[in-house]
């Protein structure tokens, strides 16, 4: 690990921190990758990562990623926050107490505001109101105590105007209207995406495992249609865009063979399965909308909530995922390569020229 800490491509974060608190059972890793830009924002991920012989290197190797992630997500946003990300390691289902999320606070607060933290897996807005409690770095908390509650909202919104950029590259017109679109996943984000895809009179299909929630968006819209598996929904002979809104992994070398769509564009995290995905995507004439940017509108309401929340000056802030996602695909074009290696690009410029700015953390 510390190889990959130190000299992989995968490593360069300034700092990664190690917590434990016997007397509550945490343990905890915070990655932050870096603060070129401001403050490290990142959400606190709680899991117990089962399937690994050694949890604790799986939980620091997750830290990692995640919050190298959340540099190139915050940078893309537009948002003066370099990434950071923590991992509290076991399972929450059976340790997780008001004293362990205390002493979480304590040690993210000793870090002085180089690190912000926010809800991820397993964590949840009554949690962060806890961890505030002992950390002034906390984000993502409920309204009842200053925050901006659940940040589901503007990810809906900002993945639907990610969708109109995306509609306006391919077919020379941001309209919805007509359109199909498929939802992979219609939980916290993706219902709410429905809602607003179903408004834009588009044609909308759903597949989700959990069956009430897909009960629950066909009560809501009689027009939308649940297809059986997640191989029908994404192989569906008319479908113009497909929107992974669950979990990450779900473009691979078994789904993009099937895919028919013309768009991807959905907001789940880490949709290619591996690198190489993003170019057969683009060999099968696949416009991948890449998910950091169209699901960032979750880490701009919570760092919107850090100057008091706003939800309209939020709101606002995340219209411009369909700018930025705009300026991917001309620059995508311009070079020659992925939306996904544009993407990059464009977020290491902007976080190459903000190096060597005093920027305080207070």
């Amino acid at each position: 690990m510390l190889d990959t800490l130190f000299h992989s491509d995968q490593g360069g974060h300034e700092q990664v921190v190690l917590c434990q608190d016997r007397p509550t059972g945490l343990r905890a890793v915070i990655a932050v990758h870096s603060t070129a830009l401001g403050p490290a924002l990142g959400g606190t991920r709680f899991h117990a990562y089962p399937d690994s012989p050694r949890p604790e290197s799986a939980a620091l190797a997750d830290a990692l990623r995640l919050a190298r992630g959340m540099t190139y997500k915050n940078a893309l946003a537009g948002l003066e926050h370099g990434g950071g990300k923590a991992v509290i390691i076991g399972d929450p289902e059976k340790i997780k107490t008001e004293e362990l999320l205390l002493a979480y606070g304590r040690c993210v607060d000793a870090l002085g505001g180089r690190y912000v933290t926010a809800c991820d897996v397993g964590t949840y807005v009554q949690d962060m109101d806890v961890v505030a409690r002992t950390c002034r770095w906390t984000t993502g908390r409920s309204p009842e105590n200053g925050g901006a509650g659940d940040s589901s909202v503007l990810t809906a919104y900002g993945v639907f105007q990610a969708m109109l950029a995306s509609a306006e590259h391919r077919w020379g017109s941001p309209e919805l209207t007509g359109r199909t679109v498929g939802v992979a996943g219609v939980g916290k984000v993706g219902h709410l995406l429905v809602d607003q895809l179903v408004e834009a009179g588009a044609r909308v299909l759903i597949h989700d495992v959990n069956a009430e929630a897909v009960r629950r968006v066909l009560a809501a819209h009689p027009s939308v249609v649940a297809v059986d598996t997640a191989d029908e929904l994404i192989g569906a002979q008319e479908l113009d865009i497909y929107a992974p809104c669950a979990l990450g992994g779900v473009l691979n070398d078994h789904t993009v063979p099937l895919l028919r769509a013309a768009v991807v564009c959905g907001a789940a995290n880490n949709q290619l399965d591996h690198p190489g995905v993003e170019k057969d995507l683009a060999d099968r004439g696949v416009l991948y909308a890449p998910d950091y940017v169209v699901n960032s509108g979750g880490v701009i309401q919570v760092a919107d909530e850090l100057h008091g929340f706003d939800f309209a000056r939020a709101k606002t802030k995340a219209a411009d995922i369909r700018l930025t996602t705009r300026e991917i695909f001309q620059r995508a074009e311009a070079d020659g390569v992925p939306p996904a290696v544009a993407a990059d690009r464009i977020a290491e410029q902007r976080i190459a020229q903000a190096r060597g700015v005093d920027r305080p953390f207070a």
